[in-house]
């Protein structure tokens, strides 16, 4: 995404223009992708955007007297401008009853694929056709916490930059390489290349009509993991694509899984695996 500074008021204390664009942000997708930038809220979200190299382009502060000292160093450390914002409309911002201390205007990261690793043994999960942001969120947390590459969101699908998939992530979601593409074509054309350069990509997808179990799917290597909609699974072009098609086998009353479970499932057991391998080497 390009860089773009819009210069802001130094104070904001009643709901004007400036105040209804950060509302727009938090639950409009198109003015978020106009404006190239997405309202973060959370100290731990903030925190991983700014430890993670993200484009912090201002902070909305409260005003209180004396900062926190985290508050201090976010100033010193990004150097990005400050607004001080009347408490009631941050708590407004901050979608809670008591002012946040501070809320960030963060980039939108470029969907470029260019920012997927090319070497070694990635492990990229693409999550077809989402339609929860929090689902999105929670299996971005999954790929951090259990070694995933990337997360790619192929065809029309919830917004990954949506508030309640940054929630749900706990900032995760600006640990990793998150990817939006309008279908799998572009990620299937990136595995090729990777193919003719010379690295063994799997497509390994999950489904109850799988093939295998899924402990029996190769996941040591460089592998696309797709997941996925909750509510009709892979499309036909990504089980098209699959090399492998494994289910998770169950137990009980239950039909099915939760995408973003079946895919945290699906992310331990490629773990296991790799870890095996590499206690073998």
């Amino acid at each position: 995404m390009r860089s773009s500074r819009v210069a802001l008021p130094a104070r904001v204390e009643r709901r004007n223009a400036t105040f209804q664009q950060w509302q727009a942000l938090l639950t409009n997708r198109t003015k978020r992708t106009r404006a190239g930038e997405m309202l973060v809220q959370g100290v731990r979200p903030i925190t991983q955007a700014v430890a993670h190299g993200h484009e912090v382009r201002h902070l909305l502060v409260d005003g209180r007297p004396r900062p926190s000292e985290w508050a201090r160093d976010l100033v010193r450390r990004t150097g990005a401008p400050v607004v001080t914002v009347a408490p009631e409309l941050m708590a407004e911002l901050g979608e809670r009853d008591d002012p946040p201390e501070v809320l960030a205007l963060v980039a939108v990261p470029d969907d470029d694929l260019g920012r997927l690793p090319r070497e070694g043994d990635p492990l990229v999960v693409a999550f077809d056709r989402p339609a929860s942001p929090g689902n999105i969120g929670s299996l971005a947390r999954s790929v951090d916490a259990l070694g995933g590459a990337a997360l790619v969101t192929t065809g029309h699908s919830a917004d990954a930059w949506d508030p309640a998939s940054i929630r749900a992530s706990t900032g995760s979601i600006f640990a990793t390489p998150v990817v939006r593409l309008p279908s799998p074509d572009p990620l299937l054309a990136w595995v090729d290349r990777r193919r003719e350069e010379g690295l063994g990509f799997v497509v390994v997808g999950t489904d109850e009509g799988g093939d295998v179990d899924l402990s029996d799917a190769p996941l040591t290597g460089p592998t696309v993991l797709v997941v996925g909609s909750e509510a009709t699974g892979m499309s036909a072009a990504w089980r098209d694509a699959c090399d492998v098609v494994a289910t998770i086998p169950m137990t009980g009353s239950a039909s099915s899984l939760n995408a973003a479970n079946a895919g945290s499932i699906a992310l331990y057991e490629a773990r296991r695996q790799r870890r095996h391998r590499a206690h073998r080497a």
